[in-house]
């Protein structure tokens, strides 16, 4: 009994170092290594063996990773305080890149999303905020990708979830916003006005052009009356009639 003593612990350190040299990586897992601390590659998925004490290795994932953005106060360029809050969907492309070149790419991606978002939307008015946001995701997207490209992080899309304003800035908005209703209803109007001016101006040099046209019109506007239930009816009688009767006579 006392014999087996030394092999049983032989097979427990032989199945311990064992242990400790294999590693599983799943599909989309990466291993970085490191042989003697210095960088030898990246390996997976499936088996890998590590020589214990000599290498070491670091495991990415590789899949897309949500990265809720917290909200962020900002001034817009036409000195509106807001408060803005964004989510952002990256992705480790470079498995080295993203341990070697920084300590931790996602708190150092979340730090650098949020001072792009304060600076991109101070550039920009109120409105533009509320109206392009596309266009703001877009800008804040290509300056992300650019500065975390070093990083090995591909950014593939930032979406500005809410714009909060200040209930006192909402009336505010909402008076500007009636008054621009109201300004907008009476230029209307007033185009209105001058296109039906125009078109009685030009159907006044017609008929005044052509005679038999006012006759045509007298009898148009007869008929129109007509036609309504009144009870009494002027007809108008044009002064043409009477030249004849006002005229003095030849002696």
């Amino acid at each position: 009994m006392y014999a087996l003593a030394p092999y049983v612990v032989i097979a427990v350190v032989v199945v311990a170092i064992l242990m400790t040299m294999l590693r599983i990586m799943r599909e989309y897992e990466r291993a970085v290594m490191f042989t003697l601390g210095r960088f030898s590659g990246v390996k997976g998925p499936g088996l890998i063996i590590l020589i214990p004490f000599v290498q070491q290795m670091v495991r990415v994932d590789l899949r897309t990773i949500v990265l809720d953005v917290p909200s962020q106060d900002v001034i817009s360029r036409d000195n509106v305080s807001v408060k803005v809050n964004a989510v952002i969907y990256f992705r480790v492309v470079d498995a080295d890149k993203s341990v070697i070149q920084v300590e931790n790419f996602m708190a150092a991606t979340s730090q650098l999303a949020q001072t792009t978002l304060r600076s991109v939307l101070g550039k920009h008015e109120l409105d533009e905020m509320l109206s392009e946001r596309d266009k703001l995701n877009s800008d804040i997207q290509s300056i992300l990708d650019v500065q975390t490209d070093a990083w090995g992080i591909k950014v593939a899309n930032v979406e500005i979830k809410h714009v909060d304003i200040d209930e006192s800035m909402i009336r505010a908005i909402a008076r500007q916003a009636e008054a621009e209703r109201n300004r907008r209803a009476r230029v209307i109007d007033a185009e209105g006005e001058q296109q039906a001016a125009a078109k009685l101006v030009e159907a006044a040099v017609m008929l005044a052009r052509v005679p038999e046209a006012m006759q045509l019109r007298y009898l148009s506007t007869l008929q129109n009356i007509a036609g309504e239930k009144n009870s009494t009816i002027v007809f108008p009688l044009p002064i043409d009639l009477l030249r004849g009767f006002t005229a003095p006579r030849q002696a």
